[in-house]
């Protein structure tokens, strides 16, 4: 790991500033302070360097701090910072809408600019409710949407999350997404929605569907083309809005710009933030523009939902995948990654599945014995990695699951260190 000089660490940049003056429910997975950034790489405030495989958890699929969105902040920063979309209009969230409704299979569409996942899920909800005058939502297993009251209702992707929080809201329903490895066939989570359809809610009383075309926190599962396509069908027979959530797996991240498109669908409404903004806070929900319209004017907005300086800086990662062909970018990381990990599980049987569509790879650790998590070894894979210089994070619903997220803007040479410092850090906790 090398080291470059920073200047005398701020006294807030503490392991004791931190336990004294931030609420304990904040998780803390690598112990130390950002000083810089840049690109594939962080450097904390004791001068060392990271290659940093989270990418602010999907983030930065362009990398940290990239030219062209630094610059189109800054000029938008000298001319207008705020005024409220709804309040006084400005160009740069037209202008962004525009291109979204362009990116976004079918049409014509329509877009909502905010600031949070969760509110781009929350609101993509409401949408759907506007739409139908339907209460219900179905989300499944493993899910994450969100950490508000709504949000956390769709979430099922750890109890960690949800804690002692309820009551949660009504009309939330969960079924089994489709889990190969751990043996819940395509087949076996229609038939789970279907007795759900039978037993708890029938179709008629259904808004939306909620779907990440593949898994984030629940650990990088991706849903079979199959049964996006029956999904798909499901809700065009009954009336109900497919809600595809692009928070984590979109722009990119599994080589096309969205994950619903690796099986050939349109869905209804789309929800997006993460690299939306390049590092700036961020969303959009984005669909078919007579579901959009639904709501009356005053029903939708926020204070701060589509703030000119990020609205600014996300055209500017618009243009970066244009211009520096991002999405071939992502193929040849898919590639490289693919190779590496293959690699490893073929040397470990502790390594039970590498899977993950594109260059969003994620590898399950388990005891070979039975298959059973291991979230012990995964972490420590972690801890290991970090200090030879790698960020890594884990996902799974038991935690057991290394997901890789490197800005897919990583040279070549940076993404295979990196994978060189995971492949030993494995190597020495297997030994």
């Amino acid at each position: 790991m090398s080291t470059t000089p920073t200047a005398a660490s701020s006294p807030f940049a503490t392991a004791a500033a931190r336990a004294a003056h931030v609420a304990r429910g904040v998780a803390e997975t690598h112990p130390f302070y950002v000083a810089r950034a840049e690109g594939a790489r962080v450097w904390d405030t004791e001068g060392r360097e990271y290659l940093d495989f989270v990418g602010g958890i999907g983030v930065l699929n362009t990398g940290h701090r990239h030219p062209k969105v630094v610059e189109a902040a800054k000029r938008q920063l000298d001319a207008v910072m705020h005024t409220c979309f709804q309040v006084a209009s400005y160009d740069v969230y037209t202008e962004l809408a525009a291109r979204l409704n362009a990116l976004v299979s079918g049409g014509p569409n329509k877009t909502l600019l905010l600031t949070t996942g969760v509110e781009a899920t929350e609101n993509a909800v409401k949408i759907a409710r506007g739409y139908t005058n339907r209460p219900a939502v179905i989300a499944f297993n493993g899910a994450f949407h969100g950490r508000t009251l709504l949000g956390l209702s769709m979430t099922a992707s750890s109890t960690g999350y949800k804690q002692n929080f309820g009551p949660f809201a009504s009309e939330v329903y969960h079924t089994p997404f489709p889990y190969e490895y751990r043996g819940i066939t395509s087949a076996d989570a229609l038939k789970a929605l279907q007795y759900l359809f039978d037993t708890r809610v029938t179709p008629s009383q259904v808004a939306a569907i909620i779907i990440e075309p593949q898994l984030g926190e629940g650990g990088f599962v991706p849903a079979p083309a199959e049964f996006m396509r029956e999904l798909r069908r499901i809700c065009t027979a009954h009336g109900i809005v497919l809600i595809a959530d692009e928070i984590q797996c979109g722009f990119g991240r599994t080589g096309k710009m969205w994950a619903y498109e690796h099986s050939g669908i349109e869905p209804d409404l789309v929800t997006m933030a993460k690299s939306l903004g390049g590092g700036l806070p961020l969303s959009a929900v984005t669909g078919k523009a007579a579901i959009m319209d639904a709501p009356a004017a005053g029903g939708l907005g926020g204070t701060y939902a589509g703030n000119p300086v990020a609205c600014a800086a996300a055209l500017a990662v618009l243009d970066v995948f244009r211009d520096e062909h991002v999405l071939e970018q992502a193929e040849r990381q898919a590639a490289q990654m693919a190779a590496a990990l293959g690699a490893l599980k073929a040397a470990h049987p502790q390594v039970g599945d590498v899977r993950g569509l594109g260059a969003m790879k994620a590898i399950e650790i388990v005891h070979p014995e039975d298959q059973s998590p291991d979230m012990a070894s995964a972490g420590r894979i972690v801890d290991l990695s970090r200090a030879r210089g790698l960020l890594l994070l884990k996902s799974g619903t038991a935690k057991n699951v290394i997901r890789l997220l490197p800005p897919l803007t990583t040279p070549a040479d940076e993404l295979a260190r990196g994978l060189d410092i995971l492949t030993g850090a494995c190597r020495e906790v297997f030994a």
